[in-house]
């Protein structure tokens, strides 16, 4: 650069300073802030953009799961249903009652161990005492014993739990 400040004459030196200056003068600070805004505006909706798009996504997959996600659950009592028909079948011809009354238990075993894959427990209530977070008290009618009161003597209807909640209570008879 001195080399060329040498060959330049002393006034074009001073013409090149002087708009080197004025264009550094000329970026006036309300454009500088305009152009920050444009700036900041275009961030803003690719930002707003890309975050409306995120939600639709997670929209979809949340009614795909929704719709799909018993599909686990279908598939596994699926078993259960191949097997009743093959009882059913089997039942038109057999004379066997303890056969078939050893099969459905089976096939009820395998049922129940279904559902305690996909987290469903039964309630248990022979000779518990009444907890209404589990149990509905459907009858109460004399206990045949004095330590049965309070008790629960009978189960009309068998309850579940689901993950630790119960989906159904289990309705009962209890001693008083």
């Amino acid at each position: 650069m001195k080399s060329e400040e040498k060959e330049m004459p002393e006034e074009e030196l001073q013409d090149t300073v002087a708009d080197e200056v004025t264009e550094n003068e000329e970026k006036d600070p309300i454009e500088e802030l305009t152009e920050q805004l444009e700036d900041c505006k275009d961030k803003y909706l690719r930002l707003s953009a890309e975050f409306d798009n995120y939600r639709k996504r997670t929209m979809k997959e949340k009614a795909e799961l929704i719709l799909n996600g018993s599909e686990k659950s279908v598939l596994s009592i699926l078993c259960v249903v191949d097997d009743m028909e093959r009882a059913i079948k089997t039942s038109e011809n057999a004379t066997d009652i303890v056969a078939i009354r050893e099969g459905l238990e089976l096939i009820y075993s395998k049922f129940l161990s279904s559902l305690g894959q996909l987290g469903v427990k039964i309630i248990e209530t022979k000779e518990q005492p009444l907890d209404t977070d589990f149990h509905e008290a459907v009858a109460v009618i004399p206990a045949p014993v004095e330590e049965l009161k309070g008790k629960i003597l009978d189960t009309v209807q068998t309850g579940y739990t689901m993950n630790d909640k119960v989906i159904r209570h289990a309705k009962v008879v209890v001693g008083e």
